[in-house]
């Protein structure tokens, strides 16, 4: 299928000098991270850097801290995860451990001498570069020969002689980051440095010893030498990483079985494949089969998946297909489907699920043609739930109906499908995987999407509206017309069906949580998903009043049918009275 070739991959060089200098230890800290396999194309390379302030006996704690944490605590974020969403999270979690600590001290009485530092890191993650950064130190790339500052200091000017540092890690309870993202390209050099190196070295003179070349580690000290020599008094910390090669924009190897695995055969009923016994045929579609096996070597029944005859051709398609054993090891809750262990390694590309027993949500609907009110949220809320499990690891199922949610024998609701699940994390390391497409199922896919904006959570929340709607009414709430608006002028004109028009047993309240929840524009609904469950249960204090639908608009059918009948029914009266 997909393969990692010799040569795409993120390679770098660095080189890294660091010194107290004049004073009598180093408050500064900086590290680096290049990791193997697919933890560099999931997180790709990080360097950090710290400086501590002077005034604080415990600053080189803060930034030794700061940095330490950042390096370790990234790679243990979901590969999921986007950098921005990584790293912001594990640099809002040190902040507040150093703010924590200070006030458990009693430092923060006077923050001069509590656990602040400054903190930059730079993270190289497929063919871009994200920048973290709070407070003086500085991030620097090389460009035509000149060095590029990319970071703004954090520091308030009172006058020519007096400023003070505005933002640090440590310093308040909660922290600002700044973070940026740019394109790199092969030969690409970027300089970390504190403000014992930059307040004193020109950046033309950086520029011109890096466009040298040699060797990095050479080139780090022998700026930091000039810094001396041109009076710094302060501790002084420099990085230099230059960028060799980049991996292929669609560049997927970190999959472990997308190396060129052939497609599974479709096998016969019964056999045994690959380890398992094939008991029976348990769905068939142009997308995939899926049958019940049993695992051999522990007796466990599973459902197995391999990809269609129709698609195998179908590049886009398969990395799909590949990815969705990926998701499903990388969620963990119980309305989410499972991926069932492994216990050895495979010949072709086939997925292994656990084996959910049960029904559809489809075959349930059908089942359940008018359910009460307590049903319906009953099913939403575990739907959300599982939504929720997708979005807190910077997932969009985006393929979320009826056919794609199982009701196990306990009534357990559990979304299926991986398909079209969009990983913030995978985009970063290959943006191609995404080709724009409409993955959806149109009917259930939400507006933004038709006219080319990429979703968000509220595009899943969209899609769980269309399916409450449609379990209590059994028809959907614009028909097909919203997915035939191309354009938001048309989406606008498009006509909401009231559920009264249906159902004239439930609350009008209810009507208007569903109507905010299929709004087509993601602004006007729901902002999260507990707030859609919670207007499922609880009216709003002012429930505005649902518009009455004129019947031609509602079902124009039914309007010409109602005509066409009063018509003749004239027709015959007049035919009889002459």
């Amino acid at each position: 299928m997909l393969k990692n070739l010799a040569g795409e991959r993120l390679s770098v060089r660095i080189g890294q000098c660091s010194d107290a200098g004049r004073k009598a230890s180093n408050q500064d800290f900086h590290g680096t991270i290049v990791p193997e396999d697919s933890a560099l194309s999931l997180k790709g390379v990080s360097l950090a850097i710290a400086d501590g302030i002077s005034s604080s006996d415990v600053s080189h704690i803060a930034a030794e801290t700061a940095v330490k944490s950042f390096l370790s605590d990234y790679y243990c974020t979901s590969d999921a995860w986007s950098v921005k969403s990584a790293g912001q999270r594990v640099i809002r979690a040190t902040n507040s451990w150093l703010h924590s600590e200070s006030r458990r001290s009693r430092l923060h009485e006077d923050m001069n001498r509590a656990f602040v530092c400054t903190f930059s890191a730079l993270v190289l993650k497929g063919r871009d570069a994200h920048i973290f950064h709070v407070g003086d130190s500085r991030i620097f790339r090389l460009v035509g020969g000149n060095l590029e500052q990319l970071t703004n200091d954090h520091r308030t000017v009172l006058s020519s002689t007096e400023n003070y540092l505005g933002r640090a890690l440590g310093l308040t309870a909660e922290v600002e980051i700044d973070y940026c993202v740019i394109g790199v390209k092969p030969g690409d050099i970027f300089v970390m440095t504190t403000d014992g190196v930059h307040a004193h070295v020109p950046p033309r003179d950086v520029a011109a010893m890096l466009k040298g070349g040699g060797d990095l580690d050479g080139i780090a000290r022998a700026i930091v030498e000039q810094a001396l020599a041109s009076g710094s008094d302060d501790n002084l910390t420099i990085q230099i990483v230059q960028i060799d090669s980049l991996p292929a924009r669609d560049a997927m190897g970190f999959l472990k079985n997308a190396d060129y695995l052939p497609p599974a055969a479709i096998p016969r009923v019964p056999s045994e494949y690959d380890g398992y016994r094939i008991v029976r045929q348990l769905h068939a579609s142009s997308r995939s089969h899926i049958f019940v096996a049993v695992d051999l070597a522990t007796g466990d029944k599973v459902a197995l998946k391999v990809p269609s005859v129709d698609l195998r051709d179908d590049a886009n398609y398969l990395r799909r297909f590949a990815m969705e054993e990926w998701i499903a090891r990388r969620i963990n809750s119980p309305h989410v489907l499972q991926a069932a262990p492994v216990h050895r390694e495979r010949d072709t590309l086939y997925v292994v699920t656990e084996l959910v027993e049960g029904r559809t949500l489809r075959q349930w609907m059908t089942d359940n043609p008018m359910p009460d009110i307590d049903s319906v949220r009953n099913i939403v809320e575990q739907i959300a739930k599982g939504i929720r499990a997708f979005h807190r690891k910077d997932m969009l199922h985006q393929d979320l109906r009826p056919e794609n949610v199982m009701i196990d024998r306990e009534g357990t609701a559990k979304i299926i499908d991986f398909g079209a699940v969009r990983v913030a994390g995978v985009l970063e390391a290959s943006p191609d995987f995404d080709n724009g497409d409409v993955l959806g199922t149109h009917q259930y896919a939400a507006p933004e999407y038709f006219v080319g904006e990429p979703g968000t959570e509220r595009s899943d929340l969209y899609s769980l509206g269309v399916i409450a709607y449609e379990m209590l009414t059994g028809k959907l709430p614009y028909g097909p017309r919203m997915a035939q608006a191309g354009s938001r002028l048309k989406q606008s004109r498009v006509t909401y069906v009231p559920i009264s028009a249906y159902r004239t047993d439930l609350p009008a309240w209810i009507d208007a949580a569903l109507k905010k929840a299929v709004h087509f524009d993601p602004t006007k609904r729901q902002e999260v998903l507990s707030e859609l469950t919670y207007d499922l249960r609880q009216p709003r204090h002012s429930t505005p009043a649902v518009k009455s639908i004129p019947l031609t608009e509602r079902n124009p059918v039914l309007f010409w049918q109602i005509v066409s009948l009063l018509l003749g029914l004239t027709v015959l009266w007049q035919a009889v009275w002459r």
